[in-house]
């Protein structure tokens, strides 16, 4: 059995009605959307509209404005339960949107990540706007104040609110893709750097991060671009919308050349580690023939035998000694002439 619906309360961040470019407070959510209807239905070609924001709603709360705001049962499934890939879905008169936002982290976190992700899926009528988010980063309330503070942002109704938080997220994205180039180039200059500056582990940190980056980012490039054909987009707002779209591209290509390079950084990496430990191989080879030779003329000196040669020589100790160096003294040069030493 499904709990009661109840109006949000914990996951509420903030809800007003805007009508005539000003911001209204009601007493509650369902009095803030019966005001901005009852003026839109006496005032011709108004938009005043209502906007609700949520931040991590339980189910009953979201299914409450589902039943206030005539919202489609799929939509707040997929609202609840979130890790959506970003989309565009209509429902009627309404549309769902869902967002990805990524945000970048300092080194300092524990879990070792850089890029933490989110969402926002946003609920848009003719005369409402619904947004529920997901995750701690990318908060929507700089983009609440920029639109309150200016009547020509307000004018433009729920679709500028749309373009707003559009814009806003997409800019995020510039934002981090940008900060991950300049991570990317200070690896790719610490690969052929010493060996205790090279991390093979930080370049493969950065690789998973680059891909969680671009399913962020490469899935919206189709919803978004479709999306000034909407119909619930207003002529006028089209535009808009494009340079959006064209701005999303351009963080597309850059996710995915920096993708490119990762993986050419990180190939390196390993070549470079592989030559590496082939050149401490040669020297350590090397070095194992040259001590070879004194100790196979000591051990075969070492035997139990009567009969060696040299033996009861006076001159034979210092004779063996002087071919014990100048074998290892050749063995070096030779050594040292082709590289391994």
């Amino acid at each position: 059995m499904s709990e009661a619906r109840v109006p949000p309360v914990d996951s509420l961040v903030d809800h007003a009605a805007y009508v005539e470019g000003e911001k209204t407070r009601a007493a509650g959510i369902v009095e803030s959307l019966e005001l901005v209807r009852r003026h839109n239905r006496h005032t011709e070609g108004a938009k005043a509209f209502v906007w609700v924001g949520l931040h991590e709603p339980a189910a009953p709360e979201v299914e409450w404005l589902a039943e206030v705001f005539g919202l489609h049962p799929l939509a707040v499934e997929d609202a609840v339960k979130a890790h959506q890939r970003p989309k565009v879905e209509r429902y009627g008169d309404s549309l769902f949107m869902v967002l990805k936002t990524i945000a970048y982290l300092d080194h300092a976190e524990p879990t070792g990540e850089i890029i933490a992700t989110g969402e926002i899926m946003i609920f848009l009528g003719p005369d409402f706007v619904v947004t529920v988010r997901h995750g701690e980063h990318c908060p929507l309330s700089e983009v609440r104040e920029r639109i309150e503070d200016s009547r020509e942002l307000l004018a433009r109704g729920p679709a500028g609110v749309l373009h707003a938080i559009a814009d806003h997220v997409v800019d995020r994205y510039l934002q981090v893709a940008d900060l991950m180039q300049l991570e990317l180039e200070d690896v790719e200059a610490t690969v052929f750097a010493d060996v205790s500056s090279r991390d093979i582990n930080r370049i493969y940190q950065l690789k998973r991060e680059m891909l969680d980056l671009k399913r962020a980012v490469t899935p919206l490039q189709a919803p978004l671009a479709a999306l000034p054909q909407r119909r619930v987009v207003p002529s006028e707002m089209r535009e808009y919308f494009r340079d959006v779209g064209d701005h999303l591209s351009r963080v597309c290509e850059q996710v995915e050349s920096s993708n490119e390079l990762c993986s050419s950084i990180l190939q390196a990496a390993l070549a470079r580690s592989n030559a590496l430990a082939n050149e401490d191989m040669r020297k350590i080879s090397s070095w194992v023939a040259i001590m070879a030779v004194p100790t196979m003329i000591a051990g075969i000196y070492g035997m139990n035998f009567d009969l060696m040669p040299e033996t009861r020589m006076a001159w034979g100790y210092p004779a063996v000694l002087a071919v014990m160096v100048t074998v290892c003294v050749l063995l070096h040069r030779g050594f040292r002439r082709n590289g391994w030493l």
